[in-house]
């Protein structure tokens, strides 16, 4: 079992990355292999609304000069996806935004690429519009037809400057327990 992480952070090594990366810790300690993808290495552009991918239903975005479509390959192989991304102005920032946007009309235009995978948002807030944030992403896993994984409280952790999350106890319980939430969903769904 494999799960993909997509980090919509600019800061490379700020919060949103902390977070993912204790997600995925607890995800390997259940055996699951993960791998975290920094969007902002993608330089994505946002979606033209053109339809190609709905013409030619190749899985790929006729969009070429970025990586979506490498990401999109790697969300139809693996079993679940996670998709972080810090709160800016109480919503996703614009990398998260044209990923979801792309990734989504991209899955839904060939058959539904991502139905039956686990996913999973995780918000860094520094104080308030988390939830914005983790209902823009439950909602791409919902149209998508996604399994949505919770924890013990919403996936998201507190922090203003790089690192802080660490210090949010709470946040940080969350996330390992969102890791392990996601591998029991993980392997309940290949049992099927």
């Amino acid at each position: 079992m494999k799960v993909i992480a997509f980090c919509g952070s600019p800061r490379g090594n700020g919060n949103t990355m902390a977070l993912l990366k204790t997600v995925c810790e607890s995800l390997e300690n259940e055996g699951v292999e993960t791998e975290i993808i920094d969007l902002y290495e993608g330089d994505l552009s946002g979606c033209r609304a053109c339809d190609q991918c709905h013409v030619n239903k190749d899985m790929k975005c006729v969009i070429a000069r970025d990586k979506l479509n490498e990401y999109v390959e790697k969300m139809a192989k693996a079993d679940g996806i996670l998709i972080g991304s810090p709160v800016y102005f109480a919503n996703v920032s614009s990398n998260v935004k044209s990923f979801i946007d792309r990734a989504g009309r991209v899955g839904r235009a060939n058959g539904n690429l991502y139905k039956y995978k686990a996913g999973a948002a995780v918000a860094a807030v520094r104080r308030a519009g988390a939830l914005n944030v983790f209902n823009s992403i439950n909602h791409f896993f919902l149209i998508s037809q996604m399994f949505v994984v919770g924890s013990t409280y919403w996936n998201l952790g507190i922090g203003k400057n790089r690192g802080d999350v660490l210090g949010d106890e709470e946040g940080i319980s969350n996330m390992k327990n969102l890791g392990q939430n996601m591998s029991w969903m993980l392997k309940k769904i290949s049992d099927q």
